[in-house]
């Protein structure tokens, strides 16, 4: 079932007809609003100057850096999970702050990476010796991820850090164990990362555990770093209590708190556009197929699994019931089923919301199926084309 807020994704449409704004772009295709990260944006600013706490792109989330002038003035950042993205946010992200965490970094990177970095977070002891004295020479700001080993996530365990076997942060026994001494010293800063799309009665949970259990590690830190994984702009979540939670950690540790989402920044900032190829009925089940795939263009949708809004379905008194699937070979290349006002014909567009987050940045070429070209739907309705992805972009990237 889509959730309560399925019109939030299309708040944008208030005012104009979506059907006659994208007529004539060739699908499938992301459209990223400009509109909607501003406005993402403004809220994002509005909490820093109410905490002086600094929020961060989680680029894992959202890479497409032709924005990133846009969502420059309301951000302090970037932050990175590797060489990569860290130069990336160094390149396009100009004067603002960059950080990195990696499960763990490569030698033959790391003195590339010092290049781009400002902060740079280890995983594990053993990795804060190899790289921590020769980050620490380079005037970085050295940072752990811990592991506050309580779960607060309802979903899949794969997205969950606080997972058993979790290979992501440290726990408090293993500090006191092998964080002593000149390592000890060494640590300007604890990062966590433990939610996942959810509110900030989550973030005080975990910032109560922390606070029990890491109190020795938090006397002498410079900052703070709440991870990510905050809806901070879904309607429903509660902004009074995520500056508590800031406040909280400020007052009690004298720290700089960081917080990196990236869904936060995004949600609701892009759609998808696609049309029907093909209709059929079998077993009494109505069938569509699109000319976009959920595994090649919103992997998400197969990987967490979820349902993607769309446009005008699952709306109060919707009687068609339809599966929607991709043109791929993978028989679980479905985008899922929907309750449409009639049944849909074949050349109809529809519109996938909140298509911004973790779609461009994780789509592929699987069975040959070309990328969706991305264009910026401006505030005043005109459309920027950044891409033009054809045949070579699936063929070069499996040989010369």
């Amino acid at each position: 079932m889509i959730n309560k807020d399925l019109r939030e994704p299309f708040k944008r449409f208030k005012d104009i007809n979506p059907y006659e704004l994208f007529k004539g772009l060739k699908t499938p295709c992301y459209v990223i609003d400009e509109w909607g990260l501003k406005y993402n944006g403004k809220l994002l600013k509005d909490i820093q100057d109410k905490t002086g706490a600094k929020i961060l792109l989680a680029q894992k989330c959202f890479s497409n850096y032709d924005l990133y002038d846009t969502l420059k003035p309301y951000l302090a950042g970037t932050e990175a999970s590797g060489l990569y993205e860290a130069r990336l946010g160094h390149e396009e992200m100009k004067d603002k702050e960059v950080h990195v965490f990696c499960g763990a970094y490569r030698a033959d990177e790391f003195d590339e990476l010092l290049k781009y970095a400002d902060h740079i977070v280890f995983n594990s002891i053993n990795q804060l010796k190899k790289f921590g004295p020769k980050a620490k020479l380079n005037g970085k700001s050295i940072g752990i991820r811990i592991n506050p080993e309580i779960s607060t996530q309802k979903g899949p365990e794969i997205y969950d850090p606080c997972s058993k076997g979790s290979r992501l942060g440290i726990p408090v026994s293993t500090l006191d164990r092998d964080l002593t001494g000149d390592l000890l010293n060494m640590i300007d800063g604890i990062h966590f990362h433990t939610l996942c799309q959810q509110n900030s009665d989550d973030l005080k949970i975990t910032l109560d555990e922390i606070d029990k259990k890491f109190t020795k590690y938090l006397k002498n830190i410079k900052w703070i770093n709440f991870g990510g994984g905050h809806h901070i702009t879904r309607e429903d979540y509660d902004i009074d209590l995520l500056i508590e939670c800031i406040n909280f950690a400020k007052n009690k540790w004298n720290v700089d708190v960081y917080l990196e989402p990236g869904e936060g920044v995004v949600l609701n900032a892009g759609f998808l556009l696609t049309h029907i190829l093909d209709t059929f009925n079998n077993n009494n089940q109505i069938f569509v197929i699109t000319d976009t795939s959920a595994a090649c263009h919103m992997p998400d949708v197969v990987e967490m699994p979820y349902l993607p809004p769309l446009y005008l379905a699952d709306l109060e008194g919707n009687k068609v019931d339809v599966r929607l699937g991709g043109p791929t070979c993978l028989s679980g290349d479905i985008i899922g089923n929907y309750k449409f006002i009639t049944e849909p014909k074949e050349n109809d567009l529809l519109i996938f919301g909140d298509m911004a987050l973790y779609t461009t940045c994780k789509n592929n070429t699987f069975n040959g199926m070309p990328l969706p070209d991305i264009y910026i739907l401006h505030e005043d309705n005109t459309f920027e084309k950044l891409t033009n992805f054809g045949y070579k972009d699936f063929k070069y990237r499996l040989g010369k």
